[in-house]
């Protein structure tokens, strides 16, 4: 899961498995493989680095962030 800020401030967490695409029209909206549509404060570039890092450590890898923190 990762955590997303919807225009009124609220924060909730979606599944990035279930993220079919995300664009900015100029708005960022999260389309999920439902075709359920979530407008978010983040960039698209904001969305696609916290799918990357869930995935890095859902894969076992640790995140950029850990491993600054251990050093």
């Amino acid at each position: 899961m990762i955590k997303l800020t919807r225009f009124d401030g609220s924060e909730l967490a979606v599944n990035a498995e279930l993220i079919k695409f995300v664009e900015s029209t100029p708005d960022t909206i999260v389309t999920l493989t439902s075709d359920q549509k979530i407008l978010v404060l983040e960039t698209v570039d904001e969305v696609i680095a916290k799918v990357i890092a869930y995935k890095r450590e859902s894969a076992g890898e640790p995140s950029k962030k850990r491993e600054r923190d251990t050093e």
